[in-house]
C-alpha cells in the first residue's frame, strides 16, 4: 500500500469546497495509507477558526467538521518524535517548523508529503528533498 503524508492544506479540502478539492479527495478514495503529525489537528482547527471568523462557515458547522476530520483514518505521529529532523529541515531549507514537521515525517517514512501550499512546494521542488514533496495536482 502506498503511504502519503498529508498536510493541513490538503486535509481541509476533504471537507471545505476549495480549489483542488477533487485532487485532495483522491487520497481518501484510494487505497493509500495517510500519515500526519499530530500537529495537523491544531492546524485544521485554526483553518476552521479563520473561516468562521471571516464568516465563511457557521459556528455550528465547525464542530461537525472537526468530528468529520477526526473520523478520517490517519496514521498519526507525535510531533515530539520529529522535532530534531524538523529543525534540521527548517534550518537548511528556510521553511517554517510547522511545514518542516510534515517533511520530516515524509523523510522518516520514506514517502511524500501531499501539499496544496504552493510556497512550500516551490521551495522544495528543486532541492534535495524534491522526492519527498508532491503537488496536489500530481496526486495519481
Amino acid at each position: 500500500m502506498k503511504r502519503v503524508v498529508v498536510d493541513a492544506s490538503v486535509g481541509i479540502k476533504w471537507f471545505i469546497p476549495e480549489v483542488h478539492e477533487h485532487d485532495a479527495l483522491k487520497l481518501i478514495e484510494r487505497n493509500v495509507e495517510l500519515l500526519a503529525p499530530d500537529l495537523i489537528y491544531a492546524e485544521i482547527g485554526n483553518i476552521l477558526w479563520k473561516k468562521w471568523r471571516q464568516g465563511e462557515i457557521d459556528a455550528e458547522d465547525v464542530l461537525g467538521l472537526i468530528h468529520d476530520f477526526k473520523a478520517v483514518n490517519l496514521n498519526i505521529h507525535e510531533t515530539g518524535m520529529l522535532m530534531e529532523k524538523a529543525w534540521e529541515i527548517a534550518k537548511r531549507h528556510n521553511r517554517s517548523f510547522y511545514d518542516s514537521t510534515y517533511i520530516a515525517l515524509a523523510v522518516e517514512s520514506e514517502c511524500q508529503v501531499a501539499t496544496a501550499d504552493i510556497k512550500l512546494y516551490n521551495s522544495l521542488k528543486n532541492s534535495q528533498l524534491r522526492r519527498h514533496i508532491l503537488w496536489i495536482e500530481d496526486i495519481p
